[in-house]
């Protein structure tokens, strides 16, 4: 059994996994890794027979499926005690599991998450307070756009982190089933954060630990990825979830 499994799925981007496997290779040897690469579209591996130091199991899709479904079925695949999602437009500079396993100590933590910086190094808003609906008109408008917390030395947490890295233990991820589904794309990082929360664990930001995220902003560019984004966020505002996290006071689990 590996420590860790790392879920990344293509999207036509394999020169990015490509690098990214690169970063794990080079900076990454002191942990225990297996990589689960999901081709969604049919794709050439550039890095096909390339000897690298963790297994790789490639899981290739007939038909393209959403970010949910496709962790989920990398997960059935998955025999490390811990279960990462990292988006191929990720770059390691330094090993984050350390830091983050570190976070995971701490049994009240479900989710451990590291600071993510863009390419230029400034800090990316991945962790943030739960979206309603007066945000989402605020931000639309113009307006409330600072951070949603501070970042200081000391782990944090935050109602929700972004889906482009997270860590999680195997049997928290069982016990959640997984992303839900339903949610085709954007949205599922936040569903789950809220559902852990309902389940008595929070998520967690290391700043420790930091990754550089090439960002691809489809939703800002491309009508088919906003109406998602759309669709996504009035399924999470409609949801039981969302309802039963508005009245949730915490209990010990």
């Amino acid at each position: 059994m590996q420590q860790i499994s790392v879920s990344i799925v293509s999207h036509l981007q394999c020169s990015l996994v490509d690098k990214l496997l690169a970063d794990i290779e080079s900076v990454c040897k002191a942990s225990s890794i297996e990589v689960i690469l999901t081709l969604n579209t049919h794709e050439e591996l550039p890095f096909a027979g390339r000897h690298f130091s963790f297994p790789i199991k490639t899981i290739r899709n007939q038909i393209p499926q959403g970010f949910a479904t496709n962790h989920n079925q990398a997960f059935a695949h998955a025999t490390g005690r811990y279960f990462c999602v990292m988006n191929p437009d990720i770059r390691l500079n330094n090993n984050p599991f350390p830091a983050l396993l570190s976070c995971l100590q701490d049994s009240s933590v479900g989710v451990a998450a590291p600071i993510v910086v863009g390419e230029g190094g400034e800090m990316e808003d991945s962790a943030r307070r739960f979206p309603t609906p007066f945000r989402i008109f605020c931000k639309a408008f113009g307006g409330c756009r600072d951070s949603d917390y501070v970042v200081k030395d000391a782990p944090f947490h935050p109602d929700w982190v972004g889906g482009m890295f997270m860590l999680f233990p195997r049997g928290i991820f069982e016990r959640l089933g997984g992303f839900d589904q339903r949610y085709f794309l954007y949205y599922e990082d936040v569903d789950l954060c809220a559902r852990l929360r309902l389940m008595g664990y929070e998520a967690a930001v290391c700043p420790q630990a930091r990754v550089i995220h090439h960002a691809q902003r489809s939703s800002h560019r491309n009508f088919r990825y906003l109406r998602w984004h759309l669709r996504s966020m009035t399924r999470f505002f409609l949801s039981p979830v969302y309802r039963r996290l508005k009245c949730y006071k915490p209990e010990k689990h």
